[in-house]
């Protein structure tokens, strides 16, 4: 089983009611939740900043792992991407929410919440949190991702 324990939530405002429904999924369980915002929908913000905000978040140890959620979900990526500790895995399904932990140790979950619905979200944390990494073969891949960086 994970040792997953503090999962960081944050999104735009395009991602807010998708963010506060997992939020409500997953609480009462055995996560303690970390809610790094927005905290509104209606207040148009920069998605890249709440990226940042999660990357920093996970990679400091802050949390454990991270859920990301935008409008789609790319653009919120790839600003989290930036970080060369992070390997944020934009999953629309089931399988690439499992396969993204399993094969490429993604730390944290983006979706959108323009594409996704919340049945399949929901679907899509459970797979996350509840999939280890492979390693083996899978290592070294990963290894590779943050030479560029280095």
């Amino acid at each position: 089983m994970s040792h997953i324990k503090t999962i960081a939530f944050a999104s735009d405002h395009a991602g807010y009611q998708l963010k506060t429904h997992l939020m409500n999924f997953l609480s009462g369980g055995t996560y303690e939740l970390l809610d790094l915002g927005t905290d509104d929908s209606t207040t148009s913000v920069d998605y890249p900043d709440y990226g940042f905000k999660m990357a920093n978040a996970v990679a400091d140890g802050a949390a454990d792992c991270g859920i990301l959620i935008c409008g789609t979900g790319i653009g919120i990526s790839m600003a989290a991407n930036k970080h060369p500790d992070i390997r944020a895995a934009l999953c629309h399904d089931i399988t690439t929410a499992r396969l993204c932990r399993e094969h490429n140790d993604a730390n944290v979950l983006v979706m959108g919440e323009r594409i996704i619905g919340t049945v399949t979200a929901e679907d899509c944390v459970t797979a996350f949190l509840n999939t280890e990494f492979a390693g083996d073969r899978h290592a070294r891949r990963v290894g590779k991702l943050s030479q560029l960086n280095a």
